[in-house]
């Protein structure tokens, strides 16, 4: 049984919702319910980040649960929602960036690749996802940077007892405000993106393998099972899923994506985390390096050090995609110019 969009027409196919490219987006609309709809997405998986971010700077490995009882323990709620503010101040234009380049970069490889290159719909497809999470991420990186160096600084303070304390370099900071003037006055604007260049070279392929990963899941998982998850057209014209085997068949995709990924970047992840949050590290009170990073890492335990807070880090990275990648496209559907042409 083979795939189609919502406007082919056999009764052998499974007709899925045509795909909203850049043009079909009311863009006003697009990026002020994006904003929301992230907002909240942030708001709910930033307690994961926070766990995994602490394990990441910790001397000694600490089990997750172990970790999060003791930041309630002592500190709270409050505990897994530091840095919060700032992060979500930055979250916004970070989001903005990231949607406009992902879905113009799609459009426009996509036409490329299927209509001068004459590949396949789902060659096009994979190399457009690619193509599209690697420009969106490095777009990203420019804000996202900034605010990951001072909201993971906040997100460290405060770890009396979960080990993260043991860990050198740690300043403090009272608030999101302070931490920035403190990075400014010490390192001046380069120290709001140290870590920028590992940031590109850990976001950027991950992005890249995710979107193109997803696409390959998603029409693999309609290619092989879809039939299960439809129902006879009215007319007799082929298959149509409703809308929640859709969204069950992207969550699928999004988490089957997510897991490769983790895997390969968590090392960088680490390295990049580690660089961001402590000072002090190089000797002499220098920033260290990457090479110095890397070597303090294996010197406390080994090529399992860089692997601190992969099962927070992979459940983060899964919940984020799957609750993502919904969102994302029911946002497409609300921001349509015309959404009766796309209605499930």
């Amino acid at each position: 049984m083979s795939l189609s969009t919502a406007e082919d027409d056999s009764a052998t196919e499974i007709h899925l919702p045509a795909d909203i490219d850049w043009e079909m987006l009311d863009k006003s609309k697009f990026f002020f319910l994006g904003a929301a709809l992230f907002s909240g997405v942030s708001g709910t998986l930033y307690p994961i980040v926070v766990l995994k971010t602490r394990q990441q700077v910790m001397l000694n490995d600490c089990p997750c649960f172990k970790m999060a009882a003791s930041i309630f323990r002592n500190e709270g709620w409050r505990g897994f929602y530091r840095g919060f503010g700032t992060s979500l101040m930055g979250t916004i234009p970070a989001r903005a960036l990231y949607m406009g380049a992902l879905e113009v970069t799609k459009s426009s490889v996509g036409n490329v690749a299927s209509r001068q290159l004459g590949l396949s719909e789902a060659s096009a497809s994979a190399i457009a996802n690619a193509a599209a999470g690697l420009s969106a991420s490095m777009a990203a990186q420019l804000v996202w940077t900034p605010i990951d160096v001072v909201s993971q600084r906040l997100m460290v303070q405060g770890g009396v007892g979960d080990g993260s304390s043991c860990t050198v370099g740690l300043k403090k900071y009272n608030g999101g405000i302070d931490a920035f003037r403190k990075i400014v006055r010490a390192d001046g604007v380069r120290g709001l993106y140290r870590g920028f260049g590992i940031s590109i070279l850990t976001y950027a392929p991950s992005n890249a393998v995710w979107w193109a990963s997803y696409s390959m899941a998603h029409r693999g998982i309609w290619g092989c099972i879809g039939c299960y998850f439809c129902k006879k057209s009215e007319n007799g014209n082929g298959y149509r899923p409703d809308g929640k085997s859709v969204m069950a068949v992207q969550a699928v995709s999004a988490a089957m994506a997510s897991g490769a990924s983790a895997l390969v970047t968590m090392p960088l992840d680490t390295i990049k985390t580690r660089l961001q949050v402590l000072d002090g590290g190089g000797g002499e009170g220098r920033t260290p390096t990457v090479v110095q990073t890397v070597r303090s890492l294996v010197k406390e335990g080994g090529l399992g050090a860089c692997y601190r807070g992969l099962g927070p880090r992979w459940a983060s990275m899964s919940m984020s995609a799957t609750t993502m990648i919904t969102t994302y496209e029911f946002l497409k559907r609300l921001s349509t110019k015309n959404q009766d042409s796309f209605a499930l």
